[in-house]
């Protein structure tokens, strides 16, 4: 992936390496920082600029950021990973984004607790859902997608 004099390159220069674990999550934290913004600012459009119902906008905002999560996480985040699908691309997506879903419904739920149980307000209870869906999003991800180190040739 082409990232020079990009912030992705900035990281690159300063986290560990993409072999060791670490280095993949602080990457994935990255990334998913990346996603969030794209997240954050789809839903903050479509709940304050559209009038859309905050669950909706929510939605909208978490596919936007999916897709900007599994675009830099192939490139940037696991490429040092043996993929398991790394044949059949639309199969690794698939999977990709089924634990994207499941950390939607997780992220939904998570939002409807927070807002309408507890009444706090949607903003922080966006920031706070995400924070508890990224180590769910990295860690299915990982055990299912990239797993071991690839061979180098």
């Amino acid at each position: 992936m082409a990232y020079q004099s990009s912030i992705l390159q900035y990281f690159h220069t300063k986290l560990p390496g993409r072999e060791a674990l670490l280095g993949q999550f602080l990457r994935y934290f990255v990334t998913g920082g990346l996603a969030f913004f794209v997240d954050f600012g789809l839903f903050a459009l479509f709940l304050y600029g559209c009038g859309l119902y905050y669950l909706l906008a929510n939605l909208i905002g978490l596919v936007g950021g999916l897709i900007v999560n599994y675009l830099i996480s192939v490139g940037w985040v696991f490429t040092a990973c043996k993929r398991t699908l790394d044949r059949r691309r639309g199969v690794e997506f698939l999977i990709f984004s089924i634990i994207g879903v499941i950390g939607v419904a997780l992220n939904q739920g998570l939002m409807w607790l927070m807002v309408d149980r507890f009444s706090l307000h949607p903003m922080l209870s966006k920031i706070i859902a995400a924070a508890i869906v990224l180590l769910w999003n990295f860690g299915g991800r990982k055990v299912l997608l990239f797993r071991g180190k690839r061979e180098t040739v």
